[in-house]
C-alpha cells in the first residue's frame, strides 16, 4: 500500500522540531534550526553569531537569505572583512546550473576586493578571501569553468595551510565536487570530498556543510547507498530550510524510494514558498520549482498521475517565480516528463518549446533542448517525421551553443537527447540498424556523463529507451538486458519494470516476468489507472 501523506501534516510534524523564534527578534528565520557552525573570525563579538548563522545558511545553499545575513554582519561590524567574503560566496552556486551574470560577477569582485582591503589579521581569513578573489578575478570573463577551477586551487592552498580547520575542509570538499570531470562518471572527486566531509562530521555531527555536501558526493550510482543514516539525519536537521529538506531526496530518488522523495519534497516546496528570492523579495525562490520537479518525477514512477498533474499545475499557477536557469529547466522538464512517462505521444508533439514566454530562453539551451526532445519524440511516434527532424536540428544547434560557451556538461546532456531523438527518427523511417546504433551511442555517452544536480534523472534513461526500441524491433532478449542495466542505474522506474516484464514474457521467462510485475505492483500507487497495472495483476493472478 502506498502511503500518501499530505503536506499540512508533514509541515506540522516538522514544526515540532523547529527552535522557537524569540519575540524580541523578528528577522526572518533568525532562530531556525540550521545545525552548528564554529567559524571564529576577527569580527566583533556582536557580529560573530550572526556570521556563523550566515555560514550555516551558505552551507544549506540558501543563498538569498545567506546574502542578507552577511550584509547584516557588515552592518554590525563595518570592519569585518569576512562579511564581504560571505556576500561574494552567495553570488555563485558551484553545484547548480545557474551562472552569475555580469552584475553579480562585478559585485563579487568588488566584495572580494573590499574584504582584502580591510586586511584581516589572520592568515586563514586572508586565504579564504583569496579564494573568492580567485573566483571573481576578471569579472568580464564568461568562463565559469575557469573560475571554479581557480577557486578550487585556492581552496587547496587554504586546506593545506590549515588541514584541521572544519570550514576550510568543507569548502574545499565542495570545490572538489564542483570540479569533477564532465566527461566521466568517476568516484575520484566524490571519494576525496567524502573523506574530508566525514572528518568534519566526526568532529561536529551537527555541521550542515558536512552533511549537505556528503549527500552531493553520494548522488551517483556507485555511492548512493553510502551514509544513509547521515542522509536521514540531514533530512531532520533544518526543518524550515527548503534545500535541507529537499537534498536527502536526491539519494531517495537514486534508490527508487519514491515515498521518501515525496515526503521531503512536499515539505521543501512549502518551505520554499516562504523564502524570498534574491534582492526581489516579492519573488518566489527557484528552490520551489526544483522541489516540484522531484515531486512530479516521484509521483510518475508510482503511476500517481493525478498527483503529478496537480504538482505540474501548481508550478504553472505560481506567479513571480525567480527567472533563473532552474526555473526554466523545471518548466521544460516537468512538462516533458508528464507526457513521456505516460507515453502520451500526441500531447508530446504539441509541446511548445521556450514557454513560458517571460523567461530569457536564449540563456537556457539545455532546458529548451528538453522541450524540443519531448516534442520531437511525440512527432516521431505519431508519424510526423518532418517535425521530429526539425526538433533534432534545433537540438544540434543548442549543443553547439553550449560547446561554444565551454559548458561541456550541458552540451553532453543535450547531445544525448539529440542521439535518442535521431534514433527514433531512424526507426520511424525503417532504418533499424541505424536506429539501434544511435541509441547505443546515446547510452554510452550517458554512461560517461555525470547527472547534474538540477535533475532527478535523465529525461528518459537511454538504456530504457534502447529497451523500448529493441522490443519494437522484435528483439526481447536484448531489450531485457537493456532494461536490467537501466534498472541498475535508476531502480524502481515504472516504465523500466513494465518493459522488463513484457520482455521476459516474450522470452517465456515466467519467473522473470512475475518478478518484474510484482516489483511494479509494489512501486505503484494503489489508485493508479496507468496502463500496465491491470496487465501485471492479471498475469500474477493467472494459474501457472
Amino acid at each position: 500500500m502506498r502511503l500518501i501523506v499530505r503536506a499540512p501534516l508533514l509541515l506540522a510534524l516538522a514544526a515540532q522540531a523547529v527552535v522557537a523564534q524569540s519575540p524580541a527578534d523578528h528577522r526572518p528565520g533568525a532562530h531556525e534550526a540550521l545545525g552548528t557552525v564554529h567559524f571564529a573570525v576577527s569580527c566583533s563579538t556582536a557580529a560573530q553569531p550572526e556570521f556563523e548563522r550566515a555560514v550555516a545558511l551558505l552551507h544549506h545553499m540558501t543563498y538569498p537569505e545567506a546574502q542578507r545575513a552577511f550584509e547584516r554582519v557588515a552592518t554590525l561590524d563595518p570592519r569585518c572583512a569576512m562579511a564581504h567574503w560571505g556576500v561574494a560566496m552567495t553570488l555563485f552556486q558551484p553545484l547548480w546550473p545557474t551562472r552569475p551574470g555580469p552584475a553579480a560577477l562585478q559585485r563579487g569582485w568588488n566584495e572580494a576586493r573590499a574584504a582584502a582591503a580591510l586586511a584581516p589579521p589572520t592568515e586563514t581569513e586572508r586565504l579564504f578571501i583569496a579564494s573568492v578573489e580567485a573566483f571573481f578575478l576578471d569579472p568580464a570573463s564568461p568562463d565559469f569553468g575557469a573560475r571554479v577551477r581557480r577557486w578550487n586551487e585556492a581552496l587547496a592552498k587554504l586546506h593545506a595551510a590549515v588541514p584541521d580547520d572544519a570550514e576550510a575542509s568543507a569548502f574545499y570538499a565542495l570545490s572538489l565536487l564542483a570540479t569533477a570531470p564532465a566527461n566521466a562518471v568517476s568516484r575520484s572527486h566524490a571519494d576525496s570530498a567524502a573523506e574530508l566531509l566525514l572528518g568534519v562530521y566526526e568532529r561536529n555531527p551537527a555541521h550542515p556543510g558536512a552533511m549537505h555536501y556528503l549527500v552531493h558526493a553520494n548522488d551517483m550510482p556507485a555511492r548512493a547507498s553510502d551514509s544513509l543514516a547521515l542522509t536521514r539525519r540531514y533530512e531532520a536537521m533544518a526543518p524550515r530550510n527548503p534545500h535541507a529538506l529537499h537534498m536527502p531526496t536526491h539519494i531517495y530518488t537514486r534508490l527508487g524510494d519514491w515515498d521518501g522523495a515525496i515526503r521531503g519534497n512536499l515539505l521543501a516546496a512549502e518551505a520554499a514558498l516562504q523564502q524570498p528570492a534574491g534582492e526581489r523579495r516579492d519573488m518566489v525562490w527557484d528552490e520551489f520549482p526544483h522541489a516540484v520537479e522531484y515531486l512530479v518525477y516521484a509521483y510518475l514512477q508510482q503511476g500517481a498521475d493525478s498527483a503529478a498533474a496537480a504538482q505540474l499545475q501548481r508550478l504553472r499557477g505560481t506567479a513571480r517565480l525567480e527567472p533563473t536557469f532552474k526555473t526554466a529547466f523545471h518548466f521544460a522538464s516537468t512538462q516533458a516528463r508528464w507526457v513521456l512517462e505516460r507515453e502520451a505521444w500526441t500531447e508530446a508533439a504539441q509541446i511548445q518549446p521556450r514557454t513560458p514566454a517571460g523567461l530569457d530562453w536564449d540563456r537556457f539551451a539545455w532546458p529548451e533542448a528538453v522541450s524540443q526532445f519531448a516534442r520531437g519524440m511525440g512527432a516521431a511516434h505519431t508519424g510526423d517525421v518532418a517535425a521530429a527532424k526539425a526538433a533534432a536540428m534545433r537540438i544540434e544547434e543548442l549543443d553547439g551553443v553550449m560547446m561554444r560557451a565551454k559548458e561541456e556538461l550541458f552540451a553532453r546532456c543535450i547531445r544525448i537527447l539529440g542521439l535518442e531523438l535521431r534514433s527514433w527518427i531512424a526507426h520511424a523511417e525503417h532504418q533499424r540498424d541505424s536506429s539501434v546504433t544511435l541509441m547505443r551511442a546515446a547510452a554510452e555517452l550517458e554512461a560517461t556523463t555525470p547527472k547534474p544536480a538540477v535533475t532527478p534523472a535523465p529525461t528518459i534513461p537511454a538504456l530504457e529507451l534502447l529497451g523500448d526500441l529493441l522490443m519494437e524491433q522484435g528483439q526481447p532478449e536484448g531489450a531485457l538486458a537493456s532494461y536490467r542495466r537501466s534498472l541498475a542505474e535508476y531502480p524502481r522506474r515504472f516504465r523500466s519494470l513494465l518493459g522488463a516484464a513484457r520482455a521476459a514474457r516474450a522470452l517465456n521467462d515466467a519467473a522473470g516476468a512475475r518478478g518484474f510485475y510484482q516489483s511494479l505492483i509494489e512501486v505503484a500507487d494503489t489508485g493508479t489507472s496507468r496502463a500496465g497495472i491491470r496487465e501485471a495483476k492479471d498475469y500474477l493472478a493467472a494459474p501457472r
